[in-house]
C-alpha cells in the first residue's frame, strides 16, 4: 500500500480466469455475438441494448477503480457500486425479456446465470458488463 492506503499491484487476465465463474474472453465474445445477433436492427432492442451499455460502462468505471481505492473509499462507494450492479442485472433481464417476446432464444441470458442459483453468477454478470464497456471503448477510437 502507498501512503494514501491504496493497494499497489498489477492485475492480470491470468489471475482473473482462475476465479470462480470467470468467463474467458472467448466465452464473452460468444455471448456478445449471440446478443448482437438477436438484437439485430430491431429499434426497441437497440434502445434496450444501448441503455445496457450505458449502465455497464458506468459500472465498469466503478469496478476498474476498485482496486485503487482505500478501505474508506470502498466503504463510501460500496452502496453506489451495488446499486449500479443491480441496474446492470436489471438491464440484462429487460433486454432478454424483450428479445424472448420477439421469439429469440436468449440462451445468452441463461449462460450468464442467475444470482438466485449461485451468488458467483452475479460476479460473472458484472464481468461481462466490463467486457461490454471494453468492446465499446475500443470501438470508439
Amino acid at each position: 500500500k502507498n501512503k494514501k492506503g491504496e493497494i499497489l499491484m498489477v492485475s492480470t487476465y491470468e489471475e482473473y480466469i482462475k476465479l470462480p465463474k470467470a468467463l474467458s474472453l472467448e466465452q464473452m465474445q460468444a455471448i456478445h455475438k449471440q446478443i448482437v445477433s438477436e438484437v439485430g436492427n430491431d429499434p426497441d432492442a437497440l434502445e434496450l441494448y444501448n441503455d445496457l451499455i450505458k449502465v455497464a460502462t458506468r459500472y465498469a468505471a466503478i469496478r476498474a477503480n476498485w482496486l485503487l481505492m482505500s478501505r474508506e473509499e470502498k466503504m463510501e462507494q460500496d452502496p453506489s457500486r451495488t446499486s449500479c450492479h443491480n441496474s446492470v442485472i436489471t438491464h440484462f433481464n429487460m433486454l432478454a425479456r424483450y428479445l424472448k417476446q420477439q421469439g429469440k432464444t436468449t440462451a445468452w441470458r441463461d449462460e450468464l446465470g442467475y444470482e438466485e442459483d449461485d451468488s458467483y453468477n452475479r460476479k460473472a454478470i458484472g464481468d461481462f458488463a466490463c467486457y461490454l464497456a471494453f468492446v465499446n471503448g475500443i470501438n470508439a477510437r
